[in-house]
């Protein structure tokens, strides 16, 4: 069984990855491949929210008993009169004219599909004004710029270009995403990233966690867990952590919903557009715009059961220029900040205030915080000295995009039952795939596994006692207490001892018969002729 969802999952993946890449074919040259990652997911957003809501519409005209309803072909006034409740319920309005399908229908003959698009982009976030759901809409196309010259030097070359990007878009078979066995928007934005991350200079990582260790993360955060009240992730990217809780847990098991933070404006809409691609209510989520470090925008909120986090690494920060920073509550108990010119620890510190006491935080970490000294090591030590490091678990390097760094998970609790640290080697847990490594369902389930039962097997995890830790000055590397397997070919000596003798006696017998013959091809000539 599971063989065929593996087969199934690439399958998936690659005729996705073949509608990506069409799309990209046909529009190469004429938009920078990174702003094309935006334009993409953008339209695949509209595409989504505009079957999203007609579907919701016509399944409860069809339970009414008005078989054949289509709301695309209703007229925009006869809409109207449904326009609150689905305000109320779904968060915005499309006029069935509006719909992407009807757009599209219609944009080989209009000869204004920009402007077309920036109207019906501006009616969607109009439409949420002064409604609960605004934050949630406020800007969501702005990255979507229809008018601008990197999509053609003239308007006729702009149109043209967004009907062949709304025409892939149409041609891609998204489904629906409860049915799919992989996540198509994350995976589009994986494949996007793989495709420009390098070539427009930025890094990957900094955007996307891949799928499989977001799966890792979150299925070590859950364990034991049918449901739980909130799941945060303080640097949540485009919301892959997030949202792999959603398909985890189910979207009804969070029962308070997903909240986030993230500094980049452009992943903080792609992060909002991701929560709608995934049927989540904007009652249900929670995204702001905004450094956490220093301005966090959860703070009011009850502590969370669920932390998973990827957070960007070595970055600078205020630190200690900062006289209010050492007075904040996060920060304060360990009695040091985070250096200046690496966050990491900062990061770990806000993420344990936030965690409630019955909570797991796993969240992925730059390797030199777990052996640096100065500050971080201060910090470590009050993270052991209270018994909060549940697990560290070291990952393969090569399996994020733009790092080829060997990442570490710190997992944090709040409520362990014993005093000491689980250290798991999972460096050789992965398959090549191109390029990057990547982990596979063996590899997520065979650490998991580890970490949730705390198992030590040789070579591979062990339970570190407090006093090694603080014997080692607090050094948290998994190569100080995980002793690596020899791969070195063993050799008996014994029998190698033997052969070398073999060998000398088979040398020494050769060298008598080589004198020998030597000694006959020297004979004088007179004692050559003697019987």
């Amino acid at each position: 069984m599971a063989d065929t969802t593996n087969i199934k999952k690439e399958q998936e993946r690659e005729e996705l990855h073949r509608a990506i890449w069409a799309i990209a074919d046909e529009l190469r040259g004429s938009v920078d491949g990174w702003d094309f990652k935006s334009y993409v997911l953008g339209m695949m957003f509209y595409r989504y929210i505009s079957e999203n809501l007609s579907s919701y519409i016509e399944a409860e005209e069809i339970a009414s008993g008005n078989e054949g309803f289509s709301y695309g072909e209703l007229a925009d006034e006869d809409a109207e009169v449904a326009r609150e409740d689905l305000i109320n319920t779904k968060g915005f309005f499309i006029y069935p004219s509006e719909l992407f399908c009807n757009v599209l229908k219609k944009g080989l003959e209009d000869e204004n599909l920009n402007m077309t698009l920036e109207k019906v982009f501006k009616h969607i976030e109009e439409s949420a004004q002064g409604t609960d759901s605004e934050e949630d809409f406020a800007g969501l196309f702005d990255d979507i710029d229809v008018n601008s010259n990197k999509l053609g030097g003239t308007v006729a070359k702009r149109n043209s270009n967004l009907l062949k990007l709304m025409q892939g878009i149409a041609d891609m078979k998204l489904g629906n995403y409860q049915e799919n066995t992989i996540d198509a928007f994350g995976d589009a934005y994986e494949y996007l990233m793989g495709m420009y991350a390098s070539s427009a200079g930025k890094s990957g990582g900094e955007f996307f966690t891949p799928q499989e260790v977001s799966e890792l993360l979150t299925r070590i955060a859950v364990a034991g867990k049918t449901e739980v009240n909130k799941v945060y992730d303080p640097a949540c990217g485009s919301g892959s952590l997030l949202l792999k809780a959603a398909k985890l847990l189910g979207r009804d098991k969070v029962r308070q919903g997903f909240y986030g933070q993230e500094i980049n404006i452009t992943t903080y809409n792609l992060c909002r557009i991701n929560m709608f691609l995934h049927d989540i209510g904007f009652e249900k989520f929670s995204i702001a715009h905004g450094d956490t470090l220093t301005e966090p925008q959860h703070e009011d909120n009850e502590p969370f059961e669920v932390i998973v986090s990827n957070p960007p690494y070595s970055i600078k920060w205020e630190g200690d220029n900062n006289p209010v920073l050492i007075n904040d509550p996060r920060f304060a108990p360990a009695g040091v900040l985070a250096p200046k010119s690496k966050a990491d620890m900062a990061f770990i510190m806000h993420s344990l205030a936030w965690l409630a006491t019955n909570g797991t935080a796993a969240i992925v970490c730059f390797p030199g915080i777990m052996y640096r000294g100065g500050a971080e090591q201060k910090i470590r030590k009050y993270l052991i000295d209270n018994n909060y490091v549940d697990a560290i678990i070291q990952l393969p390097s090569n399996l994020f995009y733009g790092t080829s760094i060997a990442t570490c998970i710190m997992v944090l609790k709040k409520g362990k039952a014993d005093n000491q640290v689980l250290f798991i080697d999972a460096s050789s847990e992965f398959v090549k795939v191109t390029n990057n490594n990547k982990l596979t369902q063996e590899n997520i389930t065979s650490i998991t596994d580890t970490c949730i039962n705390r198992s030590q097997k040789e070579y591979y995890s062990r339970l570190v006692p407090y006093e090694e830790i603080a014997e080692n000055e607090y050094n948290l590397s998994v190569s100080t207490y995980v002793e690596q397997k020899d791969t070195r070919e063993k050799i008996n000596i014994t029998k190698l001892n033997t052969e070398i003798q073999e060998i000398v006696a088979r040398e020494a017998q050769l060298r008598q018969e080589i004198d020998k013959i030597i000694a006959e091809i020297n004979l004088p000539a007179d004692q050559e002729d003697q019987p």
